[in-house]
């Protein structure tokens, strides 16, 4: 059944449509085959999932490309067609090629035991058909390039920062001597490679179903590079600071002894004055520093940088500890100095305060008075018993009516 012959309107009209049609599904298919997914995947020697989805996408657009240049064809006649003066044979034309099955590809013959004996082997398509045939060819295409090209544009950053710190890494660890933090790099370099043959052979092993990018292997080792750069800098200032370190461990050394010499002094001198209630319980001796010292120029001479950084930091860390600990027990004993020294003086000022209200001669003043001046007078001071004292005399005092 032939296609209704078209008006002078109609045809020019449906002319117009079609080429303009026909110009955006090319500029579609010339951005598709220019695009970095595109040109990726044909480039590349692809293995696994990428490769097997590939080979059938890129046989679709083979198969795209061929409707697409037998559909232009037909659109170019009909708007060579159009071009002329459009007579009834111009019309009926121009309508054939744009409602009838004009579109013919070669589809090549059946296999021989299933061909029609009047196979011709080619395929006539509609205008329609052809487009609604490429429409979804373009999108089967399009989905597994774009996925492509998303897998590089989310790992490939990933890895170049990874491979970007261990080149930056991997130097300064070969002058540091220490076997794990390189065994560490060389293994990372080793998984920074097998994730860019993935990336560059078969990105669409790290495509999800659910449309995302599995960069977790990416992440991980990017975690992993990271703390690994960060202890080789660490113990590369450590060597360049070394000596400077062992220097500042020392003083802090000779400093934690000066402080307990200090509290034991002021201790030994407070416990003949004050009774040892009152005072810090005696110091602990130090454990014995000059071994461990000298380790440390033995570590720094051999290079052992790790080892050397563990027993630095601990040995900081018990020197600050034991430095503030005998500060404390020393202004603990000044501070029960001067609290003895504060209780004389205000026993002092009661007693003044207790001859101007009259009490000079209350045989129970007197009493509380003298038991609290034998407490802070006797050596060693019960600093207790004596601040007990002197609050009972401060009552009295308080109570005498003048």
């Amino acid at each position: 059944m032939s296609a209704p012959v078209m008006t002078r309107d109609q045809a020019a009209a449906a002319v117009k449509a079609a080429v303009a049609e026909r110009d955006a599904i090319q500029a579609n298919l010339l951005e598709l085959d220019s695009s970095f997914g595109k040109q990726l995947l044909a480039g590349a020697e692809l293995t696994g999932t990428t490769k097997h989805r590939w080979d059938a996408t890129s046989a679709t657009l083979g198969t795209l490309w061929q409707v697409f240049e037998a559909y232009s064809a037909v659109v170019d006649q009909s708007a060579e067609t159009a071009a002329r003066h459009l007579g009834p044979r111009e019309l009926a034309a121009i309508s054939g090629l744009l409602a009838g099955r004009s579109v013919q590809l070669a589809s090549g013959p059946a296999p021989l035991a299933g061909r029609d004996l009047a196979d011709p082997g080619r395929e006539d398509l509609t205008m329609a058909t052809a487009v609604a045939r490429m429409r979804g060819a373009f999108s089967a295409v399009t989905e597994v390039v774009s996925a492509a090209e998303h897998v590089w544009t989310e790992v490939a950053g990933r890895l170049d920062a990874v491979g970007a710190e261990l080149a930056r890494a991997t130097p300064v660890a070969a002058t540091l001597g220490d076997e794990a933090l390189t065994g560490n790099l060389t293994a990372a370099q080793g998984k920074l490679a097998r994730l860019r043959d993935t990336l560059n052979s078969d990105p669409l092993a790290l495509w999800q179903p659910d449309g995302t990018v599995d960069t977790s292997g990416a992440d991980r080792l990017a975690e992993q590079v990271t703390a690994t750069a960060s202890r080789a800098d660490e113990l590369a200032r450590l060597r360049d600071e070394a000596h400077q370190r062992v220097a500042e461990v020392t003083t802090a050394a000779a400093t934690a002894r000066s402080a307990r010499e200090d509290a034991v002094a002021a201790r030994q001198q407070a416990a003949v004055k004050i009774a040892a209630e009152a005072l810090p319980p005696p110091l602990p001796d130090m454990a014995d520093l000059s071994g461990r010292l000298a380790d440390l120029g033995a570590l720094l001479a051999d290079g052992r940088w790790t080892r050397l950084a563990s027993e630095l930091d601990l040995l900081e860390r018990e020197l600050a500890t034991a430095t503030a600990g005998f500060k404390a027990a020393e202004r603990a004993v000044v501070a029960a100095m001067a609290k003895r020294d504060e209780l004389r003086g205000l026993l002092g000022a009661y007693k003044a305060k207790a001859a101007r209200l009259g009490g000079a001669e209350d045989s129970g003043l007197a009493q509380h008075y003298d038991q609290a001046r034998d407490l802070l007078w006797t050596a060693p001071c019960d600093l207790a018993a004596a601040e007990a004292a002197v609050a009972a005399y401060q009552q009295a005092v308080l109570g005498v009516q003048p």
